[in-house]
């Protein structure tokens, strides 16, 4: 069922950003919600799109959304996808360019299915689970699918990059780094660090402070097809739809499963 619903959640999720890019962000409004993260048109606009088109293709199936948490489902989920209309909300707010529009399906607690897609870079990264990860540019229309791979962590005379959040620093993800001397960070907004990962411009991507399950579970999925890794601060595996905060703790991005 995954990799026949590829194709048309890669175009969904491709739609879902040209209305994003749409919004004029110099005349839109900008509301906070109860947690003081911001919320704008623009991210309403593609989880309607999202949700229109979820509900077409696999309404069988339950859809969790940031934007629709507070009247959608809680407590345990099998299988349902996991959507960040606009991750990133922040950079886009700014003028930035990195912020991207994460779907993913789950089962089992696991991520199977991932797509990250950064519509103002004109880049789709999409990932199926034992499948392997491709990229994609978007031009108009969206292009020829490339495959990417994780990279082997690093060896002597070559420094880990560390992929790390433009806006939300954290004191334990910064001492993480440390503890690999010489580390570059590359700042970067929303989950175009997970992508950075998956496509083997980055080591690691540390997060070692609470974020939301559908922050992640798109770029897990990516992160895992491209034969990476992703973790809890201890090494073991991350569940998502166990409960009804959805909150990852911590996590740990790892380009090279062996280095975890």
């Amino acid at each position: 069922m995954a990799a026949r619903l590829m194709a048309p959640l890669t175009e969904l999720v491709a739609l879902a950003g040209q209305a994003i890019l749409a919004v004029d962000r110099s005349r839109m409004r900008v509301d906070g919600k109860t947690d003081g993260s911001p919320v704008t048109e623009a991210d309403l606009a593609s989880d309607r799109i999202i949700a229109d088109g979820l509900a077409r293709l696999a309404g069988d199936i339950p859809t969790l959304s940031e934007e629709r948490v507070a009247s959608g489902h809680t407590g345990r989920l099998e299988t349902f996808f996991l959507v960040d209309p606009l991750d990133g909300t922040k950079e886009f707010v700014a003028g930035r360019d990195e912020f991207t529009v994460n779907l993913a399906l789950v089962s089992s607690g696991t991520p199977l299915l991932g797509i990250v897609s950064a519509p103002a870079l004109g880049l789709i990264w999409r990932g199926l689970v034992g499948q392997g990860a491709e990229r994609l540019a978007i031009k108009g229309a969206i292009g020829p699918a490339e495959p990417i791979r994780t990279r082997p962590f690093p060896k002597a005379g070559r420094p880990w990059v560390a992929a790390v959040s433009r806006s939300h620093g954290d004191a334990l993800s910064e001492a993480f780094i440390d503890a690999r001397p010489g580390a570059v960070r590359a700042k970067l907004g929303s989950a175009v660090k997970f992508a950075r990962v998956a496509e083997g411009a980055a080591d690691i991507y540390p997060r070692l402070a609470p974020t939301s399950e559908w922050d992640v579970a798109a770029g897990h999925a990516l992160v895992t097809a491209a034969g990476g890794k992703l973790t809890d601060a201890s090494g073991g595996a991350l569940r998502f739809g166990a409960g009804k905060d959805f909150i990852v703790p911590a996590f740990i991005a790892w380009g090279d499963p062996a280095a975890a």
